[in-house]
């Protein structure tokens, strides 16, 4: 599911100020290649497990220097399946719901900060 309206689409921030901010509020940089990063944070709810998920396009720059621009460019949340891979049209639950909005927010403050 595409979290609309999180106010973090199209934000922009360097790698290295990324990084710190999303790890304070819980997320991991999880996959990445030369233009692109993904973060995740993962809520777990009712033996199942969610990723909150963020996606960024490097800018300016490549990913391997801290100093690389890179622009928020979707937000979404999926139910994890076996072995692998993420189910984005289930129904998310209200407590899993609800804290991907605080962690959302949490981020969004430090990178407007």
């Amino acid at each position: 599911m595409i979290l609309e309206n999180t106010g973090l689409n199209g934000l922009k921030s360097d790698l290295s100020y990324l990084d710190e901010s999303a790890e304070k509020v819980g997320f991991i940089r999880w996959q990445w290649e030369y233009y692109r990063a993904t973060y995740d944070y993962k809520i777990e709810a009712n033996d199942n497990e969610y990723f909150l998920r963020i996606n960024t396009r490097a800018v300016e720059g490549k990913l391997e220097r801290p100093d690389t621009v890179l622009e928020i460019e979707a937000v979404y949340i999926g139910r994890a399946t076996f072995p692998h891979g993420l189910e984005y049209e289930s129904e998310i639950p209200s407590f899993v719901q609800k804290t991907a909005n605080l962690k959302l927010t949490e981020l969004k403050q430090l990178l407007e900060a």
